[in-house]
């Protein structure tokens, strides 16, 4: 890919991994009340989906989808707001870290239920169809998605009526804090979509140049009317299943693959990358301050008033004119 290709994917990771960073922080001393999963470590996959999607397509994602919101161009400053409860929030601050919303850029919905809109995905892309729209939807998900049943039926409806719809699974290896092979007798996920004649096929989730063109051709084919397509990439999250603290789940650590992972840093395989193309200096301060100053704002702004603490909870009777 060209230098400035390379050096966008290079700001998408850098702001999404600057926004998990600050996250983290405001979760360990407090001030971020909501349970918070991060995707430090996984944010080539955003990027890269992401960066082969039009503005009116849509994504929708689940309990790690900071990144996701972020890639497809969800509001910093409305993030943080989100996560610290504030009015501002991109969910009026009533959804928290785990459900973001931003219709005008195609986030459509991520909710903490574990394939919760891998069929809201799969219907988005039935109205494309029926109604003769370009767009496209992607599912974004987890490698413990596809032990749901809903996620098989969800596949092969899509198959079946070739709804424009892609199924991108963030295998980061761990479902909570279950190791695969805990789980699954074989490491096979790149195959899943191959009982529903759903192309498959598997990707370095680490490596924003192969998220990007592996899900380029399958936005291709979607566009053209020939269907979905699943990808798994492979990848690891660095902090825990929630929270901040690096490789714990739920007070259980890991296999200790952190350290060989940590080596995979997307973040220095991307500048890796652009030094190839004769790119030696990268200056980020242009990007934390936007960080800093999107936080700044989100800290600065109020809470919902408590008056209306029952919106959205109760139908409102319509009044008499």
């Amino acid at each position: 890919m060209t230098a400035p290709w390379l050096l966008k994917q290079w700001t998408t990771i850098l702001r999404i991994r600057l926004a998990e960073e600050a996250v983290a922080q405001m979760v360990e001393s407090g001030e971020a009340l909501c349970p918070c999963h991060l995707c430090i470590g996984q944010e080539a996959v955003a990027a890269g989906v992401c960066a082969a999607l039009e503005p009116a397509d849509t994504i929708w994602g689940g309990h790690r989808s900071h990144g996701h919101y972020l890639a497809k161009g969800g509001s910093l400053e409305s993030l943080f707001a989100e996560i610290l409860g504030k009015s501002t929030g991109c969910s009026g601050g009533r959804g928290g870290s785990m459900h973001l919303l931003a219709p005008a850029q195609g986030i459509l919905g991520t909710v903490p239920i574990v394939a919760g809109t891998v069929p809201l995905a799969a219907g988005a892309a039935m109205a494309y169809k029926m109604r003769r729209q370009p767009q496209v939807a992607v599912a974004f998900f987890g490698d413990g998605t596809l032990e749901e049943g809903h996620v098989h039926e969800s596949m092969n409806l899509a198959a079946l009526y070739r709804l424009p719809v892609i199924f991108i699974c963030e295998n980061n290896l761990y479902s909570s804090h279950m190791h695969w092979s805990e789980r699954r007798v074989a490491d096979n996920l790149d195959r899943a979509g191959d009982f529903h004649s759903i192309p498959s096929g598997g990707v370095d989730g680490n490596d924003v140049e192969a998220v990007y063109e592996a899900s380029a051709a399958a936005v291709a084919r979607a566009r053209m009317g020939q269907g979905p397509s699943f990808l798994e990439c492979r990848t690891f999250r660095w902090r825990g299943h929630v929270g901040a603290s690096s490789d714990i789940d739920v007070g259980v650590k890991r296999r200790g693959e952190l350290q060989d992972w940590l080596a995979k840093d997307p973040l220095l395989r991307v500048q890796e990358q652009l030094r190839q193309q004769g790119v030696q200096e990268l200056d980020d301060r242009e990007i934390r301050e936007e960080v800093q100053g999107s936080l700044d704002r989100a800290r600065a702004a109020s809470y919902p008033a408590a008056e209306r603490a029952l919106d959205h909870v109760f139908a409102e009777a319509a009044c008499a004119s």
